[in-house]
């Protein structure tokens, strides 16, 4: 089963760019760009935990399952 990132649906519902989260994270712009696009085939688990902290939500908030 595929996972989907929902990072780009949760900074659009936030008002928050991209930008001010790669800031509020320490991530690299880059990093973020790449899990709000379709495109994202791996993912260190650590910066899953540091956005999920930064945000306040948990990952499964982030992640979602999508059957085929």
């Amino acid at each position: 089963m595929p996972i989907i990132v929902k990072l780009k649906e949760i900074l659009d519902q936030r008002n928050m760019s991209q930008r001010e989260l790669a800031r509020l994270t320490g991530l690299r712009p880059n990093t973020i760009s790449h899990l709000c696009s379709s495109q994202v085939d791996r993912v260190h688990l650590s910066t899953f935990e540091t956005i999920c902290k930064t945000l306040d939500i948990e990952l499964h908030e982030l992640l979602v399952l999508e059957e085929e």
